[in-house]
């Protein structure tokens, strides 16, 4: 388990001790990216549909208040009893007190990172609920007591050889058997009791449809729907974001979702709720958490148009080459990093600075959510509030005096040159975070600025 007092750098270098992990993580995922890139150049209409939902999702941002009322209203019609969460407690004491209103003790979930978000599961298990994540990924870090790396692929740290010993230690397979195929089928089988015993199920929310009420959940394995059609009680997390105006509107996210995503052209199944079958409870859990903070912050509120489709980690080369895990947040990545600083300013004020800053996230981001800018401005709104440590503010403080005066940037360029050329130990050194991974440049003999000024009239 990762203690709380590390920030990314300290979990990333953890990450990094293992070379070949690393290498292997970094490859799959820059795989993934690319599947992701042959999806949308098969749709010529690709950008107006980055567009569209992006403006579909300013227009739910603008609109919030009045289109969760409306989808409270049309849900109540529906059946759906409809609650409201201020924060994540509040979401966990719904959530268990609907179970222990029914003398239910052990639930279904499948996959919800807003759930995630809340500590659900460590929630209901302290109050004597076991909760089986369903999704195959999740089950795999359930069974290994972590949380999931990637909002959608949620095991992608692991090797199929761990999961193999995983699974024999747990599930009583074969010791050494890691045939991916024997695995899911042992998993399907595991799973396939907990569905029919389970009368509670627990799903999370990708889509919720203002205008009818109803509520769409995309999976590829069919493990929300199994649980909820055999459950009794239906439990709905959803993020108040998750909004969209009217049904003609899904299908433009539909398309986007899955290929940017994995490459697919859309999920194994896209399944609407709309209203309980006979004899059983739907519930809808309206979850804030913050959420309407983000909303007021004007540099940031257009995070809130995410649709978790994690093409932001997949493209991130700080993401790939760190892992999940070294984020110590429910989301991780780009997006990730934009999004906890919003709960907890103090304790991921160092996610904003794990990044390049190159503009991929953004440039991936199939609701054109400015990523990479939003990263910058969280560094300024840290730096000024006093959330980044000592030699960071002072760094940033010296920066701002070389980089605000033509005399200390000339001064400290020949200075830099000459310490590089003639004690480079002085630089090259585990004191340097920039050296532990890099080497360091050879240092030229002069500056731009020094060159020009020899240079600039010899065209004439």
């Amino acid at each position: 388990m990762m203690s709380e007092n590390q920030d990314h750098a300290e979990l990333a270098e953890v990450f990094n001790e293992d070379e070949e992990r690393v290498n292997w993580h970094d490859e799959t995922l820059w795989w993934v990216r690319q599947k992701r890139d042959k999806a949308a150049h098969q749709i010529p209409e690709w950008e107006l549909l980055r567009e569209t939902a992006s403006q579909i999702k300013n227009n739910v941002l603008s609109n919030l208040d009045n289109y969760l009322v409306q989808f409270e209203a049309q849900a109540k019609v529906n059946g759906v009893t409809v609650h409201w969460a201020a924060d994540a407690e509040e979401h966990n004491q719904i959530v268990l007190s609907l179970l222990t209103k029914h003398g239910i003790n052990r639930m279904v979930k499948s996959k919800s990172m807003l759930t995630e978000e809340c500590h659900l599961n460590d929630y209901l298990s302290k109050h004597g609920v076991e909760v089986i994540d369903s999704d195959l990924g999740e089950r795999i870090v359930q069974l290994a007591d972590e949380p999931p790396s990637h909002i959608v692929l949620p095991c992608i740290h692991k090797k199929k050889e761990e999961i193999g010993e995983l699974f024999h230690k747990h599930l009583g397979t074969p010791k050494g058997n890691s045939d991916p195929q024997f695995l899911t089928e042992t998993a399907r089988q595991h799973l396939r009791e907990t569905f029919l015993t389970r009368k509670a199920a627990l799903t999370g929310v990708n889509f919720a449809i203002a205008e009818t009420g109803e509520f769409v959940v995309c999976t590829n394995e069919g493990n929300a729907d199994m649980g909820a059609h055999l459950a009794n009680i239906h439990i709905a997390s959803m993020g108040i974001e998750k909004i969209i105006p009217q049904r003609k509107h899904l299908s433009v996210f539909l398309r986007l979702l899955t290929r940017s995503a994995t490459g697919q052209p859309i999920t194994t199944y896209s399944s609407h709720f709309k209203k309980p079958r006979a004899g059983q409870e739907m519930h809808v859990i309206l979850v804030d958490n913050q959420r309407t903070v983000q909303l007021g912050r004007k540099d940031f509120r257009n995070s809130l148009k995410c649709i978790r489709c994690a093409a932001c980690m997949n493209t991130c080369p700080v993401y790939r080459r760190s892992g999940g895990h070294s984020y110590h947040t429910a989301i991780a990545g780009p997006i990730g990093s934009i999004l906890a600083p919003n709960l907890d300013m103090r304790k991921f004020a160092d996610l904003p600075f794990a990044s390049t800053l190159c503009g991929s996230c953004s440039n991936v981001c199939p609701v054109k959510i400015d990523i990479h800018q939003q990263l910058y401005k969280w560094r300024q709104v840290l730096v000024k509030e006093g959330y980044v440590g000592t030699t960071k503010k002072i760094g940033m403080q010296a920066m701002t005096l070389t980089l605000s005066s033509p005399g200390f940037f000339k001064t400290a360029g020949k200075i830099g040159r000459l310490v590089m050329r003639y004690a480079p130990f002085a630089v090259s050194n585990q004191l340097n975070p920039w050296y532990k991974q890099r080497e360091m440049p050879v240092p030229p003999k002069e500056s731009f600025g020094e060159w020009y000024a020899k240079n600039r009239n010899n065209g004439k």
